[in-house]
């Protein structure tokens, strides 16, 4: 069994949400094209961010310089000066702050639109676009894709339009990079089912923040009800962080998402499929964990991503008092059929 594809507009709208940018300017210009395949498509991305970028100004921010100078400016290195004076006879080495584009994030953007040109498989057109870009960000400084430390990348209003376009970077640099031959890239492994997972996860908490937002989603931790007269090694209990928790003032919702070739198991001798055992033990744990009160009131929904296999998981049950589910997400399907899905998991919240 193999994850079914998903649609490309389907892809970028997903990249929209989980980088919480489905209003923007870059949304509505790419939503209005169309894409053979996903190399195309994050082309586009770059290509129509980038440039919109380039318009309103690259991100820049003050950089500690040092230099040899005929005069003064900011405050004189006089050890420098003093080392430097028999070859440097009137010249001053002096540190200053500069305001300058060549920061982490235009650095992130100019090794990636080169990786893509290398390896990608774009469109002469695109691919021609995408080596206009790299002119506009000559001050920057080229850095290796595989040192790229995506998690030091700080967001804030004056760089928050960069937030889709260095997650559209990441997800090329861990498709791209695995592939060390120079043959052709497949489209299958530009989004590994890790990467897949992690825009799968995004996805959801960021639909549910931006359209439903008194649901309070989040993705917090689930404490351990364990008792305290009784309680040694508590540090060595593993972490219970949901994917997307959805609360109203009587009823909380815990969904677990996954994203995997097989959504349901089978046993070695065949026979008919099951949920994982790992995901349904899981889901109950965190589901028995929150609901301290035993009040029912607390709900646990695994949430995979449809396979093309012909039987999808389907579960729907109570176990001691709490309901447990398993249901499939056709990512496939038109973007209409694919919200009325998404809305209908705001049923579990009401029942």
């Amino acid at each position: 069994m193999s994850q079914s594809p998903i649609l490309i507009r389907n892809v970028y709208v997903m990249l929209a949400y989980a980088f919480r940018s489905i209003n923007s300017e870059l949304a509505q210009k790419v939503s209005s094209e169309e894409f053979e395949h996903l190399h195309d498509l994050l082309a586009e991305i770059l290509i129509q961010g980038v440039n919109s970028q380039v318009k309103r100004g690259l991100y820049r921010d003050y950089l500690a310089r040092s230099e040899e100078l005929p005069s003064v400016r900011g405050q004189i290195d006089f050890g420098q000066t003093l080392s430097q004076s028999s070859r440097t006879h009137g010249r001053v080495v002096c540190s200053f702050d500069e305001y300058l584009p060549d920061v982490p994030h235009n650095q992130v953007l100019k090794s990636v639109i080169t990786l893509l040109i290398k390896r990608g498989e774009v469109g002469k057109l695109r691919a021609k676009a995408l080596r206009r870009l790299l002119p506009y960000l000559e001050e920057v400084t080229s850095i290796s894709p595989s040192t790229i430390r995506w998690r030091d990348l700080q967001f804030h209003r004056a760089n928050a339009s960069y937030r889709l376009l260095l997650g559209v970077c990441e997800l090329i640099v861990h498709g791209l990079l695995p592939t060390e031959s120079e043959g052709e890239s497949k489209l299958d492994s530009w989004f590994a089912e890790e990467a897949m997972s992690t825009l799968f996860e995004r996805f959801l908490r960021e639909y549910f923040a931006f359209h439903h937002p008194e649901l309070s989603p989040a993705a917090p931790h689930v404490k351990w009800d364990f008792d305290d007269a009784f309680a040694t090694g508590v540090d060595q209990l593993p972490a219970m962080k949901t994917d997307l928790t959805l609360r109203t003032t009587s009823h909380t919702l815990i969904i677990d998402a996954k994203y995997y070739g097989n959504s349901l198991q089978t046993s070695r001798f065949g026979g008919k499929g099951t949920v994982h055992s790992g995901n349904l033990y899981q889901i109950l744990t965190y589901v028995k964990n929150q609901d301290v009160e035993q009040s029912g009131s607390v709900s646990g929904l695994l949430l995979y991503a449809q396979t093309a296999a012909e039987v999808q998981p389907d579960l729907d049950i109570i176990i001691q008092g709490n309901r447990i589910g398993a249901q499939a997400l056709n990512l496939n399907a038109e973007w209409n059929y694919l919200i009325q899905q998404l809305e209908k998991l705001t049923e579990w919240l009401s029942e």
